[in-house]
């Protein structure tokens, strides 16, 4: 069965239709999936009922080299007990919302900032796909921007200002600035620093991308507010409406976005009063031993 493809954005973000990652999926569609990703960068895929976490990871690997993760917030334990799953929800190791108090809360929150799942890491996330097991009655939308689409329209003064500059990407950096406490000495030893390039060619499809967030926290060679001044311009710019996509959770979703083509952040919504479960695989660019 070939897929269809509803476009949701002007410039980027599609609705798949006929595929269900519940169900053995044929290397054909698994195909037909990749192109559109490489077309649009932000796919959902909707379900009638959510995927298992076996499902999950199942779909996922057949998109390329998979994060398995051991690591956690002090002193908690994991909701979800699969290393290829991140666990995106506000709820605690038994499935109760966070008390305020929580640290866990405190950094999911960094979460409405906007940014490129795991920049921080040398080798860097390709594709996400986050699961809908619980929403909540209003808010909690996704918004994504493609960053092909907001290089596409810098000046091409700032073009060549920018080309060859490396940016240093800090995962503590953002957790912090989103409202988080300083993490432990154990915490930061678990994720150091990254450097990757400010703009680089999106192998897929072949166009410019910038590649920055909020885990973008100095420019390398560059005086620190020299550096962080240049990425906020660039941040303000290619946040405007105009490169906006919101996405509008349904229950069963699973969205998939290419983190070396596009930034995102989750949105407010009341997070002491309505469960949101969201589980989340990555894959990488390239396996690791």
């Amino acid at each position: 069965m070939s897929i269809e493809v509803e476009q949701l954005h002007p410039l980027y973000a599609a609705r798949i239709h006929g595929v269900d990652i519940r169900k053995s999926v044929s290397d054909s569609t698994i195909a037909d999936v990749q192109d559109a990703m490489a077309k649009y960068a932000v796919c959902a895929i909707g379900h009638d009922a959510p995927p298992t976490n076996e499902q999950h990871i199942a779909f996922s690997r057949s998109l390329g080299p998979m994060e398995r993760s051991t690591r956690k917030i002090a002193g908690t334990e994991a909701r979800v007990p699969y290393p290829e799953i991140v666990d995106q929800s506000n709820l605690d190791e038994v499935g109760e919302i966070y008390a305020d108090d929580d640290r866990r809360l405190a950094y999911k929150r960094a979460n409405r900032l906007w940014h490129t799942d795991m920049s921080f890491y040398d080798v860097r996330a390709t594709y996400s796909l986050l699961a809908a097991h619980a929403i909540p009655p209003a808010g909690a939308d996704t918004e994504f921007v493609d960053m092909r689409a907001v290089y596409d329209f810098l000046p091409e003064q700032r073009k060549a200002q920018i080309e060859g500059l490396v940016v240093e990407h800090s995962y503590w950096h953002s957790r912090v600035l989103g409202g988080g406490p300083e993490p432990t000495e154990e915490e930061r030893a678990t994720r150091p620093p990254a450097r990757h390039a400010m703009a680089h060619v999106h192998a897929l499809s072949q166009r410019k991308s910038l590649y920055l967030a909020s885990h973008a926290c100095g420019i390398v060679g560059w005086p620190s507010d020299k550096g962080r001044a240049l990425i906020e311009e660039l941040l303000a710019f290619a946040t405007q409406p105009r490169f906006v996509y919101a996405h509008k959770w349904r229950l069963g979703d699973v969205l998939i976005w290419d983190n070396l083509a596009t930034m995102h952040r989750a949105t407010e919504f009341d997070d002491r009063t309505f469960r949101r479960d969201m589980r989340r695989t990555t894959c990488r660019e390239r396996a690791l031993a």
